[in-house]
């Protein structure tokens, strides 16, 4: 069984090509690091702490921009694999990056909203 040429037979909703869904997900990724990095801040801020041993650590040692430094490189890695996806398929990269932290910035508000 082969999956070449599947993204012909299957179209994505209204006249959205991979490109264009890809660009509208790099949009979302950059509103989820925002969301996920300043609910995280907020959190903190009120007595929370981080749960990622890595994030912790960046934002121990280095605050912000230690956080950014972490986002900046999953954004890194992921560009620099998404060109050894076939361009159907490369709309899983922002995906693979939005959907893990909108889902941290959702627990992150959730968790202030039981504080406050």
């Amino acid at each position: 069984m082969s999956s070449e040429g599947a993204f012909l037979r299957r179209r994505l909703p209204g006249d959205m090509t991979p490109v264009h869904l890809e660009r509208l997900l790099w949009a979302v990724v950059g509103v989820a690091l925002i969301a996920d990095v300043l609910t995280t801040f907020v959190g903190l801020e009120l007595g929370l702490a981080e749960s990622n041993p890595a994030a912790r650590g960046a934002i121990e040692g280095y605050g912000v921009a230690g956080m950014l430094g972490l986002k900046a490189f999953a954004i890194g890695v992921g560009l620099l694999c998404r060109p050894l996806l076939e361009q159907a398929y490369r709309p899983i990269v922002p995906a693979g990056l939005a959907v893990p932290w909108l889902a941290a910035a959702l627990l992150n508000l959730y968790t202030i909203s039981l504080v406050l």
